[in-house]
Order: C-alpha cells, then structure tokens, then sequence
C-alpha cells in the first residue's frame, strides 16, 4: 500500500508518467517522489539511496515532468557523470521509458568518444537532456557562445558525486558549476550516490554555487543486505604477489553457475592476467570478455553490447564499470584481490541484481594471506554498511589555472568578477586573493622567472582592464588540452601483418593498417625488442616496431608473453579497514572466522615471533646470510610505507646502519642493508623512538624532496594541468620524453629562481596528499609514539615471509612463476620455524 504522502505526491505527476508507471506495475518509491517534490519547491537537492533503488529515474523525474508540462527549445538537463560508460548506459536506460512514454524529448551523450562533427553540432543544436563527463563540461564553457548553449539549462543532474568531489576532475567541476550559475542562475542540481561517509559536505559541496537556493538532503532507506562470501578454497594460499592463480579454476566453475558475472580486479595488468589465465582453462568455450580503460572505445561498446543482450557470460574489468552500471542480468560480483575500502565494495557488489528488493551477491578472492585478513575485514564492514569514502578536498592551483585560462578563452573577464565567481566553487571558498592574482599572473605571464618567454604569454590586458587571450591559438591549445586526468604517455596499439619473429609467430596476414586495439604507456614499449610477446586486450601479440605515437603488434602464439604493467589504477588501502586488520590480528577470538592456512599462520607468528598490537608497532631486526634486517607492520598502505621506507633509510644511514634497500606493501615495510640493527637498538646506539619520531615529516621530508625525482614528475602532472607544458598539438602529440624534458628544464628553473612559484607550491601540496600519504603517515607516527614494540629475532618471522618474496621477485610470468614463489616460501618458513 501506498502511504498519504506517497498517494499525494503521485497526482503531482503527469497523466502519462503515472500511466506508464501503472502499465509496469510499478510504483514510484517515496526518495524518488521526494526529489520530484524538492523541485517544485525550487531547491536543489542531494539523493543518497542503495544501489538499484532507481536513482537514476529520481534524478530524471523532475526534468520529465517539466519537458511534458513546458516543451523546451534548447538544453533542459546537463547530467554529469564520472565514467562515459556510465553516461552511455544511462542514456540507453533514459531513452527506454521517453519510447515507451512516446515523449518528444531528445536524449544524446557527448564524451571523448562522441564524433567530432556531433559534438560541434551539439552547441548550436544541443538536445534537450545532454549527458556528459566533467571535462566535456569545462571544454563547453571555454566557448564563446557558452551562455547560448547554457542560457536555457534548468537542471543539473551529478551522478556518483561522491567518485568525483575527491579528486581534480571534482576541482574543475566545481569551477565549472560556478560558471554554469552565473550562465543559468535558474538552474538546480540534483545529485546522487550510493556511497558517501559525510552527506552534510556533499550537500555544502552541491550548494556552493547556488546560496540563493535552498538544498534539501534526502536518503533512501531499505535495500536487501548483500550476501558476501569469501573463497574457501583447500588450495595453497599464496604467500605475495596478486595474480591470484590459485583461484583460477574455482573462479571458471563460479562462472558457469552464473548467468552473468563481473569479475573485479584493482590494475589493468591484473585484468590482462586473470583474462588470460581464464581462456587458457576455458574448454567449454565460454563466452568471456575483457573491459579496461586502456582498450579501444569500440571494444568497449562490443562487450557493453554483449552485456545488454546477455550473450556474454563473464566480464573481467578494471573500475571502468564500477560505477552505476546496469548492464545485462548480472548475478554475480566477484572482487579479485583485496577491495582496498568498504565504500567502493559497496559499489562494485551493487552491480549484481541490481535491484533495491533483491541482495546482490558477492564474492571476495584474496590474492596472498595478508589479504585474506583485509578480505575479512571488507566482509564484516560491508555487512555494517559501513562507508569510508573519503572527504571532499580543497582546491589545487593548476586546475584553478586550467579554468582561468578556459574562461579567458569564453570572454575577456575582469579579476575581481571572475574572484568572486571562483570563491562560489566548494573547493575554493576559502581561496586568498592573493593566491588567485598569483594564479592569474602566472596564467598571463608564467611568472616571474618565466614572463621573459613570450611562448607563456597567453593572457593579455584591454584598455577596459579585461584579461582576454594573446591570441586564437591560445584557445585552440587549449580546448585540445583540456582535463585533469593524467596518464603515462600513451601509444596506439594497432594489429598489423606479423613479420613470422621466433618469438610470436603469426597466426597469418590480417591486412595492411589493421585495427587499433587500444593504448599503452608509452614506457613499456621501452623495455620491448622486436619480436617480444605480450598480452593485450585478451590477445597474446608480438611486437613489430614504434613509429611516432603508433606502435604495431601482430597476432602471436607464446607461452610465456610479457605482461604489461601499468603506472596508475592502483588503489590504497582505506584507513577503516587498516584499523580493523590490525584488530583482527590482535584478537585471536576472531581468527575462528579465518582459513586454517591463515589462523595457522598467525599463531605461528605468535609463537616464534610476537603479534603487532591494535595502537602499536611492532618492529623485528632479524639477520639472514650477509645482510640484517628491519620489518615492521603499520597496515597504513603502500603509499604512506614507501615514504616512511625513504625516510628511515635515510636516518639509517646517518646513524651508521649501512641501509642498502627498501621495498613497501600495503601491509609492511622492510629495510636490509649491512649494519646489525638488533645490536643498535639493543645499545641504545640507534633508539626506535627517535628512528619513528614525527620530526622526520620536517627537515628529512624537504631534505629528501628536494633530491628526489618524485617532485619532478609531480610537477610534469601540475605543468600539464595548468597548461604550462601541452601534450596534445593540431595533428601531433609530444611523446613522454618530449614531456618529461620539457618539465624537468622548467622545474630546474623555478626551483633555482622561484623556489615560490605557484606550480611549486601545487607540486609539493600534491606530493604530500597523494604521492607521499604524508597525513596519513603523520597520523600513524603519531598512534605509536612510545608504543613500539622491538623484537630482536636469530632468524625470519612468519610475518616476514611474504616481505621477503617481495624481495627476491623475479621476473617470472605464469606457472612458473606461481611455483618459484611457493619453493621460496617453503624454505623461508622452515627457515622461520629453525
């Protein structure tokens, strides 16, 4: 039964929406009705509801009712979303209904996919909703005629709000957003997630640009808990690595109990493997597919397709269809490898009966033993609809510079309306004066060490006092440069004719040009001689040759291929479940719940070592042939660890410790070299307190950033970003080493001339958040300050075991290397245990 309030807002829809309604059999829900309802009381609005409870259709009601009430000339509906997959797929779930309904509504989608000839038509013809990305946005709004396309726009639909408002893409957003309430101060927004820790900032984030409308917050609540498990398995748990071989064949028999299952995985090297292992196992012939990032769009839309029509019985992807997706009949998510967080858990396992009344069902594949216990973690937080999405951030200085320039190409501007225009953007409430006219400056001249250059002049000054672009082509480069998202140097991987090398012999000619299978880091082709193997886009290739930004592969059989690695996709390990790994560990009541193999292994810990403690930090030195060494257990990710593992190799080496090396987990950290650090501490020559002591985020941070390469390649990030250095030029694009020694010239300058320099000052704040970890390493020097916990071993740990296969990893891909790495675990445990 429906209740008053429900019965009620139902007569405030339209005839024919409520018909449509009724011949489904449906019912509106009340979070979608709520949202109607704030609408037409003129506020904005956030949405948080659980996967399936049609957030979608609740973000879209109100502009229905509007274009059936008031036909529209013009844009009606900016939607926004984080993925073009995502964007793709709403359009196909929003033009569903609009046939059904017979509405006269136009519905397109414009993304870096979208024809050329279709996204110029777009701004002078745009379709009544326009779905799109954040960077397709703030191209839109650097045109001229922006208020035009946007001067008739009524609402603003922000999807997953919650993947965008913590990053840069979330920066140039709210920018643009801001723009968009002075284009179109009528518009409201709508946003929606499934996901979000703090609501109330997420509600101030959407409310920002538009103080004179009221924002409502509204929740949805229901939803059937999701069914999780994780693998039990009778099979060797690994000791390290992250393939999860082990689990291949109970992977492929889940598969053919399903209808459809998405198999999750955190990097595009681990999709490469887990697709590969799979086909090799695949005697059924099994319709298994392959979606990454790195993959040609028409690949993409071949699987999306497949998903739709329920011809494809398995998915292995990446984060390219962790976000709002309902494709297909899927009944099953499986997260290969530890989840890193509770929220996006969440999300990805909401992909499976994605419907509000019906439990999704997941399944968690730990690929080492240290994941089972994050594993287990992620289980009993997802259990407690725990989230731990992080918080919105601030706003950098390359981005701000990125859209100053972007407004300057729309129209010329005076400083302080476009001040006050920015200081409406969440992230830049707070932003001094100061800090924009630098901004500014450095826009129009580069700066004080750069205005010599007329190449960095690209702002001029009217006679009026307006800032305006030098010239057109200012413009130009700067709609071909536009966005945050910032990968390695990419090559196009085209399949051509093979050559017959020994090491891949073709399968036969394919034709001359053949198709483009996708893009690589421009890096790895650099570690290729001709004739090498590897595998890409589920395809086992070898390579021909490079030639400017096209390298050619052609079909190959090996056993062996390389796989290729790639240098962004990996995710750190949430604070949340950091906390409730090291609790685990400390509560032995707990590990009932745990694999034989995993509880076995903890209480051997405990026996021949000691277990860390839930606040402290256990630091073991043990020796092992030539070398000493130092391996302690902060379960603070990867991230905070290799910072904390360059600063205490630097204090090492002032105390004398002879350190020789370091290597990071997300769990560990451990530091060889040739001095005896149990007879350091054990004489109070080295003291562990001051080794951990807070003081080294101070002088040792800048003594160390100041050598190291990782602030030249943050800035080459902030350079790219702010426009300083473009990749992208009419009919070419700079390769990596073109860009890489550019920036490296201009940071040697502004270091040496103007240490200051606003990109200085975005680098380092860069370095610091997302590089480094450095808050999260502070907050963790700062638990265990008198609470460490030294144990002088004779030999090995079992916690160390897996940090020394780290160690000695070598270059071994498929079986062979499963099974160098399970002999070297065999030894060193009998090692540990004498």
């Amino acid at each position: 039964m429906r209740s008053r309030t429900e019965s009620a807002a139902l007569t405030d829809l339209p005839p024919i929406i409520a018909n449509w309604f009724a011949a489904k059999n449906w019912s509106p829900r009340t979070h979608q009705l709520d949202v109607l309802q704030s609408w037409n009381a003129g506020a904005s609005a956030l949405l948080i509801a659980p996967t399936g409870a049609g957030k979608t259709l609740a973000g879209f009601l109100p502009t229905l009712q509007d274009l059936i009430h008031t036909p529209h000339e013009g844009l009606h509906t900016l939607y926004l979303s984080p993925l073009k997959a995502l964007a793709v797929d709403v359009a196909r779930n929003l033009t569903t209904p609009i046939g059904e309904m017979g509405l006269r509504i136009t519905v397109e989608t414009r993304t870096g996919d979208t024809p050329a000839a279709r996204r110029q038509r777009q701004r002078y013809d745009p379709p009544n909703i326009l779905l799109t990305t954040p960077e397709q946005l703030a191209l839109l709004t650097s045109h001229p005629d922006a208020h035009r396309l946007f001067g008739s726009l009524k609402r603003i639909v922000l999807d997953e709000l919650h993947a965008l408002v913590t990053s840069k893409r979330g920066e140039l957003l709210s920018l643009a957003l801001a723009r968009l309430a002075k284009l179109a101060p009528q518009m409201r927004i709508t946003a929606l997630s499934a996901t979000v820790a703090r609501p109330d900032l997420l509600a101030d984030w959407i409310a920002a640009p538009l103080p004179q409308a009221p924002t409502h917050l509204l929740t949805a609540s229901g939803g059937a808990p999701p069914v999780l498990h994780i693998l039990d398995t009778d099979d060797r748990l690994p000791w390290a690595g992250h393939s999860a071989a082990y689990a291949t064949p109970a992977l492929y028999e889940t598969i053919k109990q399903h209808r459809i299952t998405l198999l999750f995985v955190n990097t595009r090297s681990q999709a490469e493997m887990l697709f590969q292992a799979l086909w090799a196992i695949n005697d059924d012939m099994l319709p298994i597919a392959l979606h990454h990032g790195s993959l040609s769009v028409e690949q993409r839309r071949k699987v999306e397709a497949a998903m739709v029509a329920g011809t494809i019985k398995a998915v292995v992807c990446t984060s390219t269809l962790d976000l709002g997706i309902d494709w297909g009949d899927v009944d099953l998510v499986v997260q290969v490898g530890a989840p890193k967080g509770s929220s996006r858990m969440l999300q990805r396992i909401g992909r499976a009966n994605h419907r509000l009344d019906e439990p999704s069902k997941a399944l968690l594949v730990p690929s080492n033993r240290f994941e089972v216990l994050e594993c287990e973690a992620a289980l009993e937080a997802v259990e407690e609809r725990h989230q731990d999405s992080e918080d919105p951030v601030s706003g950098g200085y390359d981005v701000l510079a990125q859209h100053i320039l972007g407004m300057a190409c729309a129209d010329p501007f005076a400083a302080d309306d476009l001040y006050a225009e920015v200081r409406r953007a969440w992230p830049y409430r707070d932003l001094p004066r100061e800090k924009f006219d630098r901004v500014l400056d450095f826009v129009a001249t580069g700066g004080y060490a750069l205005r010599a250059y007329e190449r960095y002049a690209r702002l001029k000054k009217t006679a009026e006092g307006l800032w305006r672009i030098a010239n057109p082509q200012v413009a130009q480069q700067y709609r071909l440069n536009v966005g945050t998202i910032i990968e390695e140097p990419m090559v196009r991987v085209r399949l051509v004719r093979g050559r017959g090398h020994k090491q891949g012999a073709t399968t036969g000619p394919i034709g001359r040009g053949g198709r483009v299978l996708g893009e690589m880091e421009e890096y790895f082709f650099g570690t290729l001689v001709v004739g090498d193997t590897f595998m890409f886009g589920g395809e086992i290739v070898a390579f021909e040759g490079i030639r400017d930004n096209e390298a050619f592969v052609s079909r190959a059989f090996a056993k062996d291929p390389k796989i290729p690695s790639y240098m962004g996709g990996k995710f750190p390990l949430s604070t949340y479940l950091a906390e409730r790994v090291r609790k685990m560990i400390a509560t032995p009541e707990d590990w009932r719940r745990l694999p034989h193999q995993v509880s076995d292994w903890l209480r051997l810990q405990r026996d021949v070592s000691t277990l860390p403690g839930q606040e402290s930090l256990l630091v073991e030195t043990f020796p092992r042939g030539t070398q000493n060494y130092l391996v302690c257990y902060p379960f603070e990710g990867r991230l905070a660890h290799q910072t904390l593992g360059m600063l205490l190799t630097r204090r090492l080496e002032r105390s004398r410790a002879r350190p020789l090396g370091f290597v990071a987990t997300e769990y560990a950290l451990c530091i060889w070299g040739l001095g005896d650090l149990s007879a350091l501490i054990r004489t109070d020559r080295l003291s562990l307190d001051e080794l951990f002591s807070e003081d080294m985020l101070g002088d040792d941070l800048e003594a160390w950033l100041d050598e190291s390469a990782l602030m030249k390649r943050t800035f080459r990030n902030c350079a790219i970003i702010s426009g300083l250095i473009e990749r992208r030029h009419p009919g070419k694009e700079k390769t990596g080493r073109q860009i890489t020694m550019s920036s490296d010239l201009i940071y040697d300058v502004l270091y040496q001339h103007e240490p200051d320099h606003i990109l200085i000052q975005a680098t380092r704040r860069d370095a610091a958040r997302g590089l480094l970890d450095i808050e999260r390493l502070g907050n963790m020097l700062r638990r265990i300050r008198k609470h460490i916990v030294h144990k002088p071993l004779d030999r090995i740990s079992p916690f160390a075991v897996p940090m020394m296969l780290e160690i000695g990893r070598e270059p071994i891909f498929g079986e062979g290397r499963e099974s160098a790495m399970a002999d070297a675990a065999d030894e060193l445990l009998r090692e540990a245990l004498g």
